[in-house]
């Protein structure tokens, strides 16, 4: 594993992440952990949550977790109020929460259509909305918004999933736009085919792993920590001129 750089600025700042039990968003969690950041996450998942709240305790980190399904707007509102009280109005926002699982065109009903993008979009514009003025009011901010590579690559099999993650590109320039004058950064990262252990478990077949190797200029699989190295980039001092962009983690996948 590299030597990974130390962020100063990031040191006692509190931080606010989607999805965070699991997956990339537990690395997310480790890595601002391991900066000194005050970490708050928001997870359905009570059993890992609360284990990776534990784990990450135990070696004196700031750390809590409040339980919401983001497709309630109410309760991710509200798990967005708990967490302010216990760590303080959070001056950088990752929205990570999302789930990619695949459907065909054809058996895709308005319903499901509708829950595709409450998981993968609609609450991210409303996390930005109900943290945005603590940000104002703090002088600045850093929000990072994860995307996906998948529709850049026009990959097929879910196209309610590619649709939610393109528009998240038009959310987070809109939202560069009307937050800049408040220092307020907003930023897509763009992962690729991260080695999740969901990923293992239900896609990462060798015939497919191969495939996507020949796409990669870099032929190594992506390890979540280079996912989490680049939000902790993104969310420190260092990348105070970067907003309104792409920063994309797939090994120049093509």
């Amino acid at each position: 594993m590299p030597d990974f750089a130390t962020y100063p600025s990031l040191a006692g700042r509190t931080v606010l992440l989607t999805g965070g039990a699991s997956g990339i968003g537990a690395e997310i969690v480790r890595a601002f952990a391991g900066q000194g950041s005050k970490i708050g996450f928001i997870d359905f998942d009570a059993e890992r949550s609360e284990a990776l709240v534990a784990e990450l305790t135990e070696k004196g980190a700031t750390v809590a977790y409040a339980s919401a399904d983001v497709r309630d707007i109410e309760a991710l509102k509200g798990a967005v109020s708990a967490l302010a009280e216990k760590n303080g109005p959070a001056t950088v926002l990752v929205n990570n929460a999302a789930r990619d699982d695949r459907h065909g065109w054809e058996t895709v009903t308005p319903e499901y259509y509708d829950e595709r993008i409450a998981t993968n979009l609609r609450h991210m514009f409303f996390a930005t909305q109900a943290v945005a003025p603590g940000m104002i009011a703090a002088g600045g901010g850093s929000i990072i918004n994860m995307g996906s590579n998948s529709w850049w690559e026009s990959t097929g099999g879910m196209p309610a999933y590619t649709t939610a993650k393109s528009a998240v590109h038009g959310m987070t320039r809109s939202f560069a736009r009307d937050l800049g004058p408040h220092r307020i950064r907003v930023n897509t990262l763009v992962p690729g085919w991260i080695m999740t252990e969901r990923q293992k478990e239900l896609w990462a077949t060798p015939e497919a792993l191969e495939k996507h190797r020949d796409r990669q200029c870099l032929k190594d699989l992506i390890d979540p920590v280079y996912v989490a190295r680049m939000v902790l980039f993104l969310a420190s001092d260092d990348s105070a001129m970067c907003t309104a962009n792409n920063y994309m983690v797939e090994a120049g996948s093509i």
